[in-house]
């Protein structure tokens, strides 16, 4: 259904499990930075009204996803940490920014392209840490957060075709598919969601 190039190494799950407490910390802030990104298309595309509705949606499922890994740091008696820098989505952002050429209806599609696939890579990393970690947890916390992804990756595609005019979406995920793989090549060594 993701269509991703280049899928996860589950030895990665081997990294992650040298350091739970940075796993989580990571992942909550992506949590918070999903929520900020919804936020931010609400502001930009205040007109159209079933597009808010959704992001609404997704905003307050990514925050309460937020709160949720930060009530398993906290009753493991880890602690939240900082804001982590997430490389990974600053250069799909990158690429993203480098393929806006200044029409409302590129820009959107670009920004839903870019939200697309954080979403889709999430959920993939998400799968391979439920089939894999041996913290049966955060198996299953990790499965049923795997399917919220999913389901935010099909409404931000979904509202690329409807709102993108003559741009052939379908060709520019395809480009945006290889892009993301030469990106994700060099990542999977940290113990990071997407690091």
């Amino acid at each position: 259904m993701l269509r991703l190039q280049l899928p996860t190494d589950p030895r990665w799950v081997e990294l992650v499990e040298s350091n739970i407490e940075e796993i989580l910390t990571d992942h909550a802030w992506c949590e918070q930075k999903a929520a900020t990104n919804a936020i931010t298309i609400i502001t930009i595309n205040s007109d159209y009204e079933d597009l808010v509705t959704d992001m609404l949606k997704i905003a307050q499922e990514e925050i309460a996803h937020f709160e949720m890994v930060h009530d398993i740091i906290k009753k493991r008696g880890y602690k939240l940490g900082r804001e982590r820098k997430d490389d990974y989505v600053g250069e799909l952002a990158k690429y993203m920014k480098a393929n806006t050429n200044g029409s409302r209806e590129n820009g959107f599609v670009e920004r839903m392209m870019f939200s697309a696939m954080i979403e889709a890579r999430s959920c993939e990393r998400f799968k391979v840490l439920s089939e894999n970690i041996k913290d049966e947890e955060l198996s299953r916390f990790y499965r049923d957060l795997m399917e919220s992804e999913a389901g935010h990756y099909t409404t931000f595609i979904t509202y690329a075709r409807k709102y993108g005019g003559d741009i052939d979406v379908e060709k520019r995920w395809k480009e945006w598919l290889a892009h993301e793989a030469t990106i994700i090549a060099r990542y999977g060594k940290k113990e990071t969601i997407h690091g």
